[in-house]
């Protein structure tokens, strides 16, 4: 079977959208997603309290028809910056999973090496040692000494301590 790739859907009404914004000089994809939520609530409210008050205190009603239109950009607008919002809230960032790697290769291992983590994980031996590094220098991890290297460990509890010594005597 042959695979399709994805497609891009269907972008016509972002098109309008923009374009829209760009004509009264505002870029949307340059703003952050908050920024967007925050516009699209705040231009969206303004056009329905405009509205409202068109229709309570004044003859000019019919002007709801004409200006009114002017609610579904800023309704896009926000809910493009909501969705932007989840997307970014979603995704963990590089680095966590990267530090989150090599501590789950700590705690299989034991203790490692920096040579021995870049072997367990997707890091390089300058990163993995930068990473372990920055950890012990943090407190986080156990630094030790043997024949000439150095070897990092999760700190040991108490309850870790008494288990293997029960179990060595």
């Amino acid at each position: 079977m042959e695979k399709r790739e994805a497609q891009e859907p269907d972008r016509r009404s972002h098109r309008d959208t923009d374009k829209f914004w760009s004509d009264i000089g505002v870029d949307i994809e340059s703003m952050s997603p908050k920024a967007q939520a925050v516009t699209g609530v705040v231009t969206g409210g303004l056009i329905l309290l405009a509205a409202a008050l068109l229709i309570a205190f004044t003859h000019f009603w019919w002007l709801i028809f004409i200006f009114g239109w002017a609610v579904f950009p800023a309704f896009g607008v926000f809910a493009s910056g909501v969705a932007r919002l989840v997307d970014t809230c979603s995704e963990p960032p590089a680095a966590n999973a990267r530090e989150r790697e090599l501590l789950e290769a700590l705690q299989g291992r034991g203790e490692l090496t920096p040579a021995q983590a870049a072997m367990e994980t997707s890091l390089t031996v300058n990163e993995a040692d930068e990473m372990l590094e920055d950890l012990a220098a943090k407190g986080h991890l156990d630094v030790r000494v043997r024949g000439g290297g150095l070897f990092y460990a999760l700190w040991e509890t108490d309850s870790g301590a008494v288990k293997r010594g029960l179990g060595g005597e």
